[in-house]
Parts: structure tokens; C-alpha cells; sequence
């Protein structure tokens, strides 16, 4: 299993909360297949991926707005109701969570999330309030899986690499993390994990 694990770092979108663009926009377009169209020609996760990197929205809806001039009312929804794309926790995390805190475990963060989106949502999930420090990937213009953001994250955190266990629910994040030389799991769902966490001796 490698080093001992000094502090514990999770993912946050689909980790602890889920997140999916169709909960949203479900509500808005009927027609399902238009919603297929919509979702993966106009607010599409690529797309959105780069409000995560750091550009802002201010930017990002009116350009998008001009190249789909006929959803720019649902453009806008995407901005103004985006928690509505986090429909509820991931079961069991927010167990997991509160029991590695319990024992006594550092616990960080390092999330995809954009700055304008991240600052609807962080006052609206207490169970964050668990963690020493959250890495933003919006607020600091670089995103997972470039490997600077778990760089940025290991002087922030004050643990080095292999001293961390880092959760991700995506492959390429995971894979990036390892590289670098952190401890990994792969999240699918709260039962592995907690059996992982089990098994490296970070709960009973």
C-alpha cells in the first residue's frame, strides 16, 4: 500500500454530491430527443469544462449565447439555477467522511468546480466543512488532471504525495494523481471506498 497515510483528499462532484447537467435541463426541454441534442451540442460537460479552468461565465454564456441564438434562454438557465444540476449527496459519503474526521484523520479537497459556481454552491453543503483547505480549480485557473493542481495542492496541504490518499470518481484524474505519486482509489461508489479505507487501516 506504500507510506502510511497522513491526510485523506476527496473529489467533490460525483464523490460527494452528484452532479449531472440532465437534472437541470430535464425540467426545461420536454422533448427527449432534443435534450440528447441539447446536452451534448450546447451546454455540454466539454463545454463547462472551461468555467472549471477558470474562465468566467461573464465570458462564457454571451459567446455561447451568439453561436445558439434559439437556447439562449436555456444558456442562461445553465447560469442561473446551476445547483440544480446537483440533485443530492452521494450516498455514504458524507458517513465516510464524518468518520475519518472522527479519527482523527486530515481531510482536504481538490475539486473541479468553477469560481462563480463554486461560491452558489459551498455555503449549501455543510459537510465540507469538515475539510482544512479546498483546492478550487476555477479560482486557481488550472483544472485535474493537469498535474500542477495536485503540485498546488501538496504545498497547500503540507503532506507530501505519498502521504495523501486521493478519491476521484474519473480515470484520467486518478491516473494523473499516481503519476505524481499520491496514494489513489478509484471511486465508484461509498461501499468500496469504505472497504479501501478499511483495509488501509484509516477505519475500523
Amino acid at each position: 500500500m506504500g507510506k502510511p497515510i497522513k491526510a485523506v483528499v476527496f473529489d467533490v462532484g460525483r464523490v460527494i454530491v452528484q452532479w449531472d447537467l440532465r437534472s437541470l435541463f430535464a425540467k426545461l426541454i420536454r422533448d427527449q430527443a432534443e435534450l440528447d441534442w441539447f446536452l451534448a451540442n450546447v451546454v455540454t460537460e466539454e463545454w463547462h469544462f472551461q468555467h472549471d479552468a477558470g474562465r468566467p461565465l461573464a465570458e462564457m454564456v454571451p459567446e455561447r449565447k451568439a453561436q445558439f441564438p434559439r437556447y439562449a434562454h436555456l444558456i442562461d438557465a445553465y447560469a442561473e439555477r446551476f445547483l440544480e444540476s446537483i440533485p443530492g449527496p452521494i450516498p455514504g459519503t458524507g458517513e465516510l467522511i464524518r468518520a475519518l474526521d472522527a479519527a482523527g484523520h486530515p481531510l482536504f479537497a481538490i475539486t473541479n468546480f468553477g469560481a462563480d459556481f463554486w461560491a452558489m454552491f459551498r455555503p449549501t453543503e455543510p459537510v465540507l466543512d469538515y475539510f482544512r483547505d479546498i483546492v478550487v480549480s476555477g479560482s486557481e485557473r488550472m483544472a485535474k488532471p493537469d498535474t500542477a493542481i495536485f503540485r498546488l495542492a501538496e504545498s497547500r496541504f503540507g503532506f507530501a504525495a505519498p502521504e495523501m490518499l486521493f478519491i476521484d470518481d474519473s480515470a484520467a484524474n486518478i491516473a494523473a494523481a499516481e503519476a505524481d505519486g499520491w496514494q489513489v482509489h478509484h471511486f465508484q461508489n461509498a461501499e468500496n471506498l469504505a472497504a479501501d479505507l478499511i483495509k488501509r487501516g484509516l477505519l475500523n
